[in-house]
């Protein structure tokens, strides 16, 4: 009894939390394919009369096979610190000329002499303002672990003037979600770049809900990134926007040309799942978080990555918090949530 009128309350609070934004807005549907265009794997490929769901299962595929060519990139030269903001060109270009900025905010940590230098990348949840994890940030350089917050593609600093949100993260255009995903791994992977060359031997990252899936990409495809934490973590990508509370306005334009089956086929090269062996292949310590009352990403979707995860002898330990997606980051949560990530790098890192 008292366990139902708990799990009632947080479904009542996670309403609130995620429907005080009153600016969604439901975009036309769109395929998108000429995103394709900039994707290396798509060079000398051919839709040979394919529908669009099939051309794009087609490209999918392909950037799986070789999701090294598709992740790759030519690292940035351009790298400069003012101010306490990191900036570079992206590796992966889009047409909106703000979003081709990548904006990061540093918080280096007082280093003790003779130990290793240690930094922790920190990708945000969708639609994070500029200020937010600036705490974990904060948190991370108290305890001597040096921390570099990203903006993630058409967020905040990167946000084209046409929009109030980071509709161009993740939407009903398909393979324009594919295309900021990909672009989201690449500046990952260059802030990585950045931090070798400032000396950081050791480098961790921590996501956040959309954050969680880039980092995961990433981490599948960057050695470097030896710990990690997925703040939130899920399966499939179209699971999570087929039955996720936070993207039904999405949903919404979705249904009707795609249903959820398609939908997850369409969006396979940007599904943490995709790449499990991958990550399995690389040496890493990796700390899963989820929440029991999540209505943006469903319990199940959690348990079936861990599975998948257990299943490929990864390394791992696993949080269950008593809260909800948008929960999370609230009072008291939101401390318990900080105390388990910034314990799990200081142990680890």
């Amino acid at each position: 009894m008292l366990g139902q009128i708990y799990s009632q309350w947080i479904e009542r609070w996670e309403n609130k939390l995620c429907f005080r934004s009153t600016d969604r807005v439901v975009r036309p549907f769109e395929w998108g394919l000429d995103w394709a265009g900039n994707w290396p794997t798509s060079n000398g490929a051919h839709r040979n009369g394919h529908d669009e769901i099939a051309w794009l299962r087609e490209l999918n595929q392909r950037a799986i096979a070789q999701s090294g060519d598709f992740y790759g990139y030519t690292p940035p030269t351009d790298f400069r610190l003012d101010d306490g903001m990191v900036r570079f060109t992206t590796a992966a270009p889009t047409p909106h000329r703000k979003n081709n900025t990548v904006h990061a905010q540093w918080f280096p940590a007082e280093e003790k002499p003779g130990r290793p230098r240690r930094a922790v990348i920190v990708l945000p949840h969708w639609n994070a303002h500029a200020g937010q994890h600036a705490g974990l940030c904060k948190g991370l350089a108290r305890f001597g672990l040096s921390a570099l917050r990203l903006s993630l593609p058409y967020h905040d600093h990167r946000m084209p003037e046409e929009l109030h949100r980071a509709d161009y993260a993740v939407s009903s255009n398909i393979a324009r979600t594919i295309d900021a995903t990909r672009q989201a791994v690449i500046d990952t992977r260059s802030a990585a770049d950045w931090l070798e060359l400032q000396g950081y031997e050791r480098i961790g990252i921590v996501g956040t809900s959309l954050g969680s899936c880039y980092a995961f990409l990433t981490s599948a495809h960057d050695p470097r990134l030896r710990v990690n934490v997925f703040n939130h973590c899920s399966s499939h990508f179209g699971d999570v926007v087929w039955t996720g509370l936070s993207t039904r306005h999405i949903r919404q334009s979705i249904e009707g040309n795609l249903d959820r089956d398609s939908l997850r086929d369409v969006w396979q090269a940007i599904s943490p799942v995709s790449y499990m062996q991958r990550f399995a292949g690389h040496s890493k310590r990796s700390l899963f978080v989820y929440t029991r009352y999540d209505t943006t990403f469903l319990p199940e979707f959690s348990r079936e990555i861990l599975a998948f995860v257990a299943r490929h002898g990864i390394d791992h330990r696993v949080v269950v918090l008593p809260c909800g997606h948008y929960t999370l980051g609230e009072t008291p949560f939101k401390f318990i949530d900080g105390y388990h990530i910034v314990s799990f790098f200081l142990r680890n890192l």
